[in-house]
């Protein structure tokens, strides 16, 4: 018999992430949903893609050796639209990547922009090399 599919919910408590962010991955085509009525059902075959896992037959995952990396990167005495420009293009840069989680948030009252990432090593430097380029053309 076929295994029966995650709902949205119970992919967010596998990952430990909000159901919005996977709603969000679904509506972006980065995680593969199937759309019954007004819910998602996520197949564990494109879960597992989606996490870089490989099933077994307990239905447990072993995951492939690798490295992850958390950063936090602050950007301090920019200003609001610069950190529009700034975060549309992590937002963009993320499209054609996969396995990164990006957080951001904007301090108005100090003019600092947080940027949160956690995913692999080589992805996460692209990204951070992209960064480093982009801020040094800021005034």
């Amino acid at each position: 018999m076929p295994e029966q599919p995650y709902t949205v919910e119970q992919v967010a408590n596998l990952l430990g992430l909000h159901v919005k962010t996977i709603r969000g991955y679904v509506r972006d085509g980065r995680l593969k949903a199937t759309r019954i009525g007004k819910q998602y059902r996520i197949a564990r075959h494109d879960l597992d893609t989606f996490t870089g896992t490989t099933p077994t037959a307990g239905n447990t995952a072993i995951r492939h050796p690798h490295t992850d990396v958390s950063t936090t990167i602050q950007i301090h005495a920019i200003s609001a639209p610069h950190t529009d420009r700034l975060t549309n293009w992590i937002m963009a840069a993320l499209n054609t990547t996969h396995g990164l989680r990006v957080q951001t948030r904007y301090d108005t009252e100090r003019a600092t922009l947080t940027i949160m990432i956690l995913g692999d090593l080589p992805t996460t430097t692209e990204l951070l090399n992209g960064l480093r380029d982009i801020t040094q053309d800021q005034p």
